[in-house]
């Protein structure tokens, strides 16, 4: 051995040695399941939770509480009954989470607590970063071009520096070929709050002021992004079929839920903006209210018709074998008639009992 090679260190010759090697196989990343998990939570339930507060709260109510949860959710406020129920829904996501945070020390919660939010918070970059790629192509007519062009990685020249984000962006109610609305909301003289929905939600972005009902929530834009988050981005141009790959099918995701909805709608609105991080905190986007007001809606008793609706709308663009399934039972069919003598027996004993 020469003077150089007994002057190399051990790593190094070793390294020489295997050049033409393949060398070992990298080892897996392991991802704890409750990152898996908080994944899924992030874009199904809520998408701005504070894992560590949920929970913490959750555990005080559970202290407190000597009924069931059903007869005590009607007593708490708004805010608190979506908390509640957002607690609930983990609770499903995750088998055995409840008797895991009853044995568990302070520190074991916070721990399970960082890794779901890690979850949440990964997947919440993840969506932003594809949604601002691909919605170039979405908001690009079919054979033409965009002009000025619109970089697919650069959010800058996005919100209202450019034409057709602009008009994506504009708020329902106000007229985008208007050139004074032009050019008080390219100079922020229009202040555009979350709760102003614009015109990206609404089918072929057309607001009509008679029926706000008519076409939100259903534009192809936001199919589009539900698509490619929770199915897979090569889904969004495919005819649906069963969707038995991608998020949807990992997760146990068997039909579209509200908060799902939401979460499309506030990705693929920050992703035509000009705002470069995503945050709850951000007062240019003013995404948290904007997706709690969305939620609002959806969750409001008052309008349950036309959220119902809604719901077997977004089922049959996304989950057409699930929408299939919900239809009623026909006439002549065993379920039909099981139903039906079912309801004589209820008819009867009602005029029994009235007798």
């Amino acid at each position: 051995m020469s003077d150089d090679e007994q002057r190399a260190p051990a790593s190094a010759r070793k390294r020489a040695r295997s050049a033409l090697e393949l060398g070992p196989r990298k080892k897996a990343t392991i991802q704890d399941p409750l990152v898996h998990h908080g994944r899924h939570f992030g874009c199904m339930v809520h998408v701005f939770c504070n894992m560590q507060t949920l929970i913490t709260n959750a555990i005080i109510r559970m202290g407190e509480q000597d009924e069931p949860d059903e007869s005590l959710t009607a007593t708490y406020p708004s805010s608190e009954r979506r908390e509640h129920a957002a607690f609930q829904e983990l609770l499903k996501i995750i088998p055995n989470f409840e008797a895991r945070l009853v044995e568990a020390s302070e520190d074991d919660i916070i721990a399970m607590a960082e890794l779901i939010q890690k979850g949440a918070n990964g997947a919440r970059l993840d969506d932003t970063k594809g949604i601002k790629t691909a919605v170039i192509d979405w908001i690009t007519p079919a054979g033409q071009a965009l002009v000025p062009h619109l970089p697919r990685n650069v959010k800058s020249v996005r919100g209202f520096n450019h034409e057709r984000t602009s008009a994506l962006l504009c708020p329902a109610g106000l007229d985008w070929s208007n050139q004074e609305v032009k050019e008080k909301l390219k100079s922020d003289r229009i202040q555009v709050v979350g709760d102003q929905w614009p015109l990206l939600l609404f089918a072929n972005y057309t607001y009509d002021a008679d029926d706000p009902w008519n076409g939100l929530l259903r534009s192809r834009l936001l199919v589009n992004s539900f698509k490619h988050t929770f199915t897979s981005p090569s889904s969004v141009d495919q005819e649906p079929k069963a969707t038995r790959s991608g998020n949807a099918h990992i997760h146990g995701m068997h039909s579209v839920t509200k908060p799902s909805i939401a979460y499309v709608a506030t990705q693929t609105r920050f992703a035509l903006t000009s705002a470069q991080v995503f945050s709850r905190t951000d007062l240019a986007t003013d995404s948290e209210r904007f997706y709690n007001s969305i939620l609002d809606l959806l969750e409001d008793l008052d309008e349950v018709e036309e959220v119902d609706q809604l719901m077997l709308w977004w089922n049959r663009q996304i989950f057409p074998i699930y929408a299939d399934t919900e239809r009623a039972p026909s006439k002549n069919s065993a379920l039909a008639r099981i139903r039906e003598k079912r309801l004589e027996l209820k008819e009867r004993s009602v005029v029994e009992e009235g007798a």
